[in-house]
């Protein structure tokens, strides 16, 4: 058995064809699923005959909402939610002036390790096929009643760890009758895997690529993100700007900042000369403290000196705003309470 919305329109007419059905029958079927019908059986104009067919080969992974939580703060929604297999995943969805954005997770947890992220305590589980991290989408569509006009990949898991399945979704989120979500209106974040970096880059997509950089110190980053032992932060650089030359696209750099850690003057002198001259944006992020880690967050007073720097150099600077912080809306900060009030 397959997950349907793991196949694009072309490969699931290929599909009809070889069952000997008209390949006009793909496009029903998905027109059906993306107007919130899941189950075959309900999707009226098919034959019987396509409805056993398709019930025999496929299902329709929809997750389950086993909990969401709106911010009575800025209506930031957060949602677990659960597919077929049991395995527990996190999206957010976050209201903008520009439009509804969802912040959706690549893998059900992550190996990557680093020191501030909750996503990383328990390790990665598997990756999450292009479909799946495509029905997070429709889910957060569907739970707000209105449309999802953008899309971040930067929750659980690196996108750049599974790399072919984000691929894929690229491809089944731009679809023009399904979701219809133009590249341009996804961004991706990754912690550095630098090979992947330049693979991306040479697709040419217009996506917005982000870095967690959170340090501009190789020493001081390999004690928060372990990556930084195997890719240094010349060796990021250099992949950044290839991507650059070859899209034409700014990269977002981003920025966590912990108390006497990253968010020191020096730090930032360092950052500007890292990164001075380049196409690029820093955003920088009150880091959500966990539990489980002795890190604290900079003072609003720290980070707001860390920004007045870095403009005055000519780099463009953003706070992020924080968002859903009475909710748990940090990466894996609710999925890994939800686990652990159930002992899983």
């Amino acid at each position: 058995m397959n997950n349907i919305l793991d196949l694009n329109l072309e490969e699931l007419q290929q599909w009809m064809e070889k069952q000997g059905e008209k390949k006009f029958r793909a496009k029903q079927v998905f027109d059906w699923i993306y107007n919130g019908v899941f189950k075959f059986e309900e999707m009226r104009n098919l034959s019987s005959t396509v409805k056993v067919k398709l019930s025999e080969e496929f299902y329709v992974d929809i997750p389950e909402v086993v909990e969401a939580y709106k911010s009575k703060v800025d209506d930031t929604v957060k949602m677990l939610l659960k597919y077929r297999d049991g395995n527990i995943i996190e999206s957010v969805v976050m209201k903008y002036k520009h439009g509804n954005t969802i912040c959706v997770s690549s893998q059900v947890g992550c190996r990557m390790g680093c020191k501030f992220c909750a996503s990383t305590l328990n390790g990665c589980v598997r990756n999450l096929t292009g479909g799946e991290i495509l029905s997070q989408v429709i889910v957060g569509g569907r739970l707000i009643g209105e449309r999802i006009s953008n899309v971040v990949i930067m929750g659980s898991g690196e996108p750049l760890d599974n790399y072919d399945n984000v691929l894929k979704f690229f491809e089944l989120v731009n679809w023009e009758h399904g979701l219809n979500i133009g590249q341009r209106h996804i961004t991706i974040s990754t912690c550095g895997i630098v090979p992947k970096i330049y693979d991306l880059a040479n697709k040419k997509f217009q996506v917005t690529l982000a870095i967690s950089l959170h340090s501009p110190w190789d020493e001081e980053r390999k004690k928060i993100m372990p990556i930084a032992n195997k890719y240094s932060i010349v060796d990021i650089i250099e992949a950044c700007k290839y991507y650059i030359n070859i899209t034409g696209r700014r990269i977002t750099f981003e920025y966590a900042l912990i108390n006497n850690i990253n968010d020191r003057n020096e730090d930032a002198e360092q950052l500007i000369k890292l990164l001075k001259g380049m196409l690029c944006h820093v955003n920088l992020i009150p880091m959500n403290e966990v539990k489980e880690s002795a890190l604290k967050k900079s003072s609003t007073s720290s980070i707001r000196t860390f920004k007045e720097r870095l403009e005055s150099a000519g780099i463009e600077t953003t706070i992020r705003r924080e968002l859903g912080a009475d909710i748990n809306a940090a990466c894996g900060q609710l999925r890994k309470s939800y686990m652990d009030s159930r002992n899983i």
